[in-house]
């Protein structure tokens, strides 16, 4: 028999693109399914079906492609090598992401400035990932196989969804605002009576 660790492994080797983009927007979406979890709100599955299509749509195929791109500019893992990665990575690609997600969840959900999320909250959100996904690229560029990077950037990308759609719906784009407001939540919970 099979385990499903041997079936991933096979259809990533042959379906290497499907499959790492799949697990990628799951992973993603799952981040924003978390981020409603932790905000004690109802699940809103049609928000999360917008971030699904912007994962899929866009960021996880432009991860595929871009971890490549850098991949053969920069082939090797010397530590030189790495660190113009990590840097080519977070001045260009980083900005692309944030900017995708804030317009085409706007898109999605019908907003007519779409570029009014994108104004109010790029610069926190992309100095907030400075914080994180210099750590994240640096293990995905030293250490994981090119075939599953795209996959590892969307399983570290759950933690990152969770923050960014939290910022997309409520937040300022950072971290201090995410940590505020769970903490004010539960805060909140504690200090509530119990119900008769």
């Amino acid at each position: 028999m099979v385990s499903w660790w041997q079936a991933l492994t096979r259809a990533a080797g042959r379906y290497p693109w499907p499959a790492n983009v799949l697990l990628y927007a799951g992973f993603f979406s799952g981040g924003d399914a978390l981020q409603q979890l932790l905000r004690g709100s109802p699940a809103d599955w049609q928000h999360t079906r917008h971030v699904a299509t912007v994962a899929v749509a866009f960021h996880a195929n432009f991860n595929y492609v871009w971890l490549r791109l850098l991949e053969r500019a920069l082939p090797g893992r010397a530590p030189r090598t790495i660190l113009a990665k990590v840097l080519c990575d977070q001045a260009l690609g980083g900005p692309v992401y944030v900017s995708t997600f804030f317009a085409g969840m706007s898109i999605l959900q019908g907003k007519d400035d779409i570029f009014l999320d994108m104004r109010q909250k790029f610069w926190n959100t992309y100095k907030s990932g400075l914080m994180y996904w210099p750590f994240v690229q640096l293990t995905n560029f030293s250490l994981i196989p090119i075939r599953w990077r795209t996959a590892y950037t969307g399983l570290c990308g759950f933690l990152w969804a969770t923050f960014l759609c939290f910022s997309q719906q409520e937040g300022d784009g950072t971290f201090k605002s995410a940590f505020t407001f769970h903490r004010i939540k539960g805060t909140n919970e504690v200090e509530r009576p119990p119900e008769k």
